[in-house]
């Protein structure tokens, strides 16, 4: 082939996929420098033979090629006669809408597991729905807005809310009844509490579980630690309220309703965790050693726990308030959305010099809740007050795919605040609209 001129550029073609199909012969070829994915895809589709086409996305050095090959030699002040290495994989299907499900109020928070899907509602109650849109229990007991939920097992789920209070629930199946020990027929009835954690001296923002362990964020600015096992901790008087005067309108509240749960078991933290200043939105167990956590704040950081020792073991500075953090496991990397409509990536290793490795932008609102795929290590999903859920792939800088509401919600309520992605159910969304949402997950073009 004759020395092309500046409209083309060297270009190897290469993947990492195991399938042999895909492989093509490793050898260099000229391309027009104006191609975008399609036309590439077009190319590699004919160097496989394919008998029906397969969209492929492209990556150069590791990042997401989302431009024409001139617009990226451009950006990176390269010339048309490098010689680019392009990694090429499947191209993943955007997600589809697939079903709805009315609630009563305000979704708050989602968790799924088990085959069901937990929600809280600013109505109160903790609800969860099989994959039919049915509710099948309610779970009714706190004095305010749900603010989070969470599974601890089978058998049992937590709530926390507006009335500073976290609730342990009896859930049940008929495996979990099936299972039932001598030890828990003295427990009540499912949908009824078993326990009633207290502490906090303000709403709760986030819970956590891990094992034996629950971890909550609340707007006293303070991290509890609790035990999944309320006999591991110390009981707490229900008439007791030290945090309030007797004589205020909330904590006459408080003693009426502590007096019609008096029957109900009431504990104290294991260790309560305090570092920041402002409320504390959200945090999560690291993934690889559950005796570390990590903390986002409107005091604008991000901390690293020792559960251990219950101290703040590093502080991380940002410019803007942080809401939600997510950990990207495979990559160490932990993914922080902000008041500022961006969402940040932090590794957490490298020295408290280093803040920021990665910004993405896309959100028009606060960026409330992070949810990572359960199918690739690069991908996740942020809800935001904007009324959308983006999917990301680090490696792109800007989002994949945008899912809006499909409900006729009107101008200005239909603010998402929680999103959780599911290999089973796809990427379930709530929000002000008072629907949960659920989209089908990501999928491999051409996989099967």
């Amino acid at each position: 082939m004759s020395t092309p001129d500046k409209t083309q550029i060297k270009i190897r073609f290469f993947t990492r996929e195991e399938d042999s199909q895909l492989q093509v012969e490793d050898k260099p070829l000229y391309v027009p420098i104006s191609l975008k994915r399609f036309g590439l895809s077009e190319i590699v589709n004919h160097l496989l033979s394919t008998e029906k086409a397969i969209p492929f996305d492209f990556l150069i050095n590791g990042t997401l090629l989302r431009t024409s090959i001139e617009e990226y030699l451009t950006a990176n002040a390269l010339s048309s006669e490098a010689y680019l290495s392009l990694e090429y994989t499947r191209s993943v299907l955007p997600p589809s809408y697939l079903a709805s499900f009315n609630n009563e109020d305000w979704v708050s928070s989602l968790d799924i597991a088990h085959g069901e899907i937990l929600s809280g509602s600013y109505d109160g109650i903790v609800r969860t729905w099989d994959l039919s849109g049915k509710v099948t229990k309610q779970y009714a007991g706190h004095s305010g807005a749900i603010k989070t939920v969470a599974w601890v097992s089978e058998s049992r789920v937590v709530s926390g809310g507006l009335d500073r209070q976290i609730r342990l629930w009896k859930h049940s199946s008929a495996k979990t009844e099936a299972l039932k020990t001598v030890e828990e027929d003295d427990e009540p009835e499912a949908g009824k509490t078993l326990a009633i954690l207290e502490g906090h001296k303000a709403a709760i923002s986030q819970l956590r579980v891990n094992g034996n362990r629950i971890l909550s964020a609340g707007y006293d600015n303070a991290i509890g630690l609790w035990s999944t096992n309320y006999k591991e901790m110390t009981i707490v008087d229900p008439m007791a309220d030290p945090n309030n005067a007797v004589t205020s309108t909330a904590a006459k509240k408080r003693r009426k309703l502590a007096l019609q749960d008096s029957t109900v078991r009431r504990r104290a933290p294991l260790a309560f965790l305090e570092s920041h200043s402002q409320p504390v939105e959200d945090l999560i167990f690291d993934s690889h050693d559950s005796s570390v956590a990590y903390s986002v704040s409107q005091d604008h950081t991000v901390k690293t726990w020792d559960l251990v020792t219950a101290r703040a073991i590093d502080t991380r500075t940002t410019g803007f308030s942080l809401l939600s953090i997510l950990q990207l496991e495979k990559l160490n990397l932990l993914a922080c959305g902000s008041s500022a409509r961006h969402i940040t990536l932090h590794d957490p290793r490298v020295s408290t010099g280093a803040v920021t490795q990665q910004q993405l932008n896309g959100h028009k609102n606060m960026v409330v809740s992070l949810a990572a795929s359960p199918d690739s290590e690069y991908m996740f999903s942020s809800a935001s007050h904007d009324g959308t859920v983006k999917v990301w792939d680090v490696r792109a800088q800007k989002a994949l795919y945008t899912i809006t509401r499909e409900s006729k919600a009107e101008k200005g309520s239909d603010k998402v605040f929680a999103v959780q992605w599911s290999k089973d159910v796809g990427i379930v969304s709530g929000g002000e609209d008072k629907k949960i949402q659920i989209n089908s997950g990501v999928g491999q073009a051409g996989a099967n």
